[in-house]
């Protein structure tokens, strides 16, 4: 029996299938990240990181066009490509205005500020900040905030007492439990576990407190730092300071630092033939640390999930400003993420989709 063949218009196929694509969830889809299981520093800004266990869940909407500006510390680190694909994509989703300004890296703080002061003159309502330095923006908060503006510290963390509220993992969480992770692959060992650690620039909180919990968490255990440089996360300087540990140091078990630490390590250990003998870790997300967790060349990496601390962030500041109820002090919760785990981890938690490119502004004014 003869089937009978229909002719079907392209045009129509198009009608048809592109309302059905759109639909299709996409990776990084704003509405999937919430509700979401976060720490309530009480009191907030305390040292002594008392807090509990609450459920994050954003606004549907601005009650107007807000307008925002942002600033980060720069683009040279993809950790910082996904903070900036958090905002962005929040902000749109929240259908308010937002600008973001890097400074270009963590010498520059008079950049920053300089950027921080043209971005609020231009008539903003609120203002999120992820600081070069912990103390160096202080007068400036100070200054938006009695002007009425909302001031929200990001990730990074500001030491000023006047800012509307802070959304932020303390790295000292992420920097204890890198440690734990080393911790856990030598328990009972004897013999010194030699550790290069590279936490970051010098005189960012952050960087501070991820020391402070790395060196903690290492504590009463057969592991070593035999050394330690701070420095700028740009490619060329991690690169530096690990070439001048391997250099000095022959007998390394451990390069443990930042993302771009990790990147770099990975090409200086294979270069070197000494894969397998040194191991990789990296103590925040990033896409190479992703990459290298699949493939076996990082062993492991926290993260803060810091796509979501971007959009979060977001949703403080349009709370704040709309005077709605709102967490002053918060963070999602540190998970550590290895081979094991990398199958059912949700990367767009802490990575921008493929292809991302840095996107500065959204319903700009």
């Amino acid at each position: 029996m003869a089937h009978k063949q229909f002719w079907i218009d392209p045009r129509w196929v198009g009608a048809i299938l592109l309302p059905l694509m759109l639909a299709l969830p996409v990776r990084g889809e704003a509405q999937s990240w919430h509700p979401l299981q976060v720490d309530v520093w009480e009191p907030p800004f305390n040292t002594a990181m008392k807090r509990r266990t609450d459920t994050y869940q954003p606004l549907e909407k601005a009650s107007k066009a807000w307008r925002i500006c942002t600033s980060i510390p720069h683009l040279k680190d993809p950790y910082w490509a996904a903070v900036n694909f958090g905002l962005i994509d929040e902000a749109k989703r929240m259908g308010v205005g937002l600008r973001l300004f890097e400074a270009g890296g963590y010498g520059n703080l008079e950049v920053q500020r300089k950027q921080i002061g043209e971005c609020m003159a231009s008539g903003a309502d609120a203002l999120i900040i992820s600081g070069i330095s912990a103390d160096g923006l202080n007068d400036l908060v100070e200054k938006y905030a009695g002007d009425g503006k909302v001031v929200i510290d990001m990730i990074n963390g500001l030491t000023s007492d006047k800012i509307t509220a802070r959304c932020g993992v303390d790295f000292w969480d992420t920097g204890y439990l890198t440690a734990q992770y080393i911790r856990g692959l030598h328990e009972g060992a004897s013999t010194p576990v030699r550790v290069a650690w590279f936490p970051g620039p010098d005189g960012a909180a952050w960087v501070s407190q991820g020391d402070k919990g790395f060196r903690e968490g290492i504590k009463g255990s057969s592991i070593e730092i035999v050394t330690s440089a701070k420095g700028d996360t740009g490619r060329a300087t991690q690169g530096k300071l690990v070439e001048a540990a391997l250099a000095k140091h022959d007998n390394l078990d451990y390069i443990v630092g930042t993302t771009v630490t990790a990147n770099a390590a990975v090409d200086l250990v294979r270069r070197r033939g000494l894969k397998g003998k040194i191991k990789v870790l990296s103590y925040y997300y990033g896409p190479g640390v992703h990459k290298g967790i699949r493939r076996g060349n990082v062993i492991a990496a926290p993260t803060d999930l810091q796509a979501l601390q971007a959009r979060m962030s977001v949703d403080l500041a349009v709370r704040a400003l709309e005077k709605k109820p709102f967490f002053r002090h918060i963070g999602p919760k540190v998970i550590v993420v290895d081979r094991k785990k990398i199958g059912d981890f949700d990367s767009s938690t802490s990575l921008p989709p493929r292809g991302f490119r840095p996107i500065f502004s959204v319903n700009d004014w």
